[in-house]
């Protein structure tokens, strides 16, 4: 084997290997949720919810409807100190989804999510079901209109539900 034939098919075996790398880097992110965590259905309840007083309640709507992958549906309910996705919540599983309050009543795919005031509840349990998420000591909740689940990975907008105070 020549030296020149033997540099290029060194330099072909490490293009090749990164290439092959960063596939499979990509397709862990995008598959790893579908195989392991839609299944999970999460079933919190609320503790004391006759003596809780419900500041606002929300549906989480499908912000663009082109985009198949990136939808969310069902309802929200904010108590003074707790955030509460109801039973029929559900989103288009994916990775590193978080929970956010937002000042902003109308939250779209173009609006910038990160540069707003948000508050982060933190990260999504389940793609399906009522899930629990306490609110922080100090956090004035009429100061936000939204709560929107977010992909702090990508920075996409996956579900927006607008707040209706009470």
């Amino acid at each position: 084997m020549s030296e020149g034939s033997l540099k290029k098919t060194a330099i072909t075996f490490v293009v090749g290997a990164a290439l092959g790398a960063a596939a499979g880097f990509a397709l862990g992110i995008f598959v790893y949720p579908y195989i392991f965590l839609a299944d999970i259905v999460a079933a919190d309840r609320v503790d004391d919810k006759a003596s809780r007083k419900v500041v606002a309640n929300g549906v989480f709507v499908h912000a663009n409807p082109k985009d198949p992958i990136h939808y969310g549906k069902g309802k929200v309910t904010v108590y003074q100190d707790l955030v509460h996705l109801d039973p029929d919540f559900e989103v288009g599983p994916g990775p590193k989804y978080h929970v956010y309050l937002v000042p902003e009543k109308n939250v779209i795919p173009s609006t910038n999510v990160a540069r707003t005031m948000f508050v982060d509840l933190g990260r999504l349990k389940a793609f399906k079901g009522s899930q629990n998420y306490p609110v922080p000591a100090g956090v004035d909740l009429a100061r936000y209109e939204s709560v929107v689940i977010w992909c702090e990975q990508f920075g996409v907008l996956i579900s927006p539900a607008a707040l209706k105070f009470q």
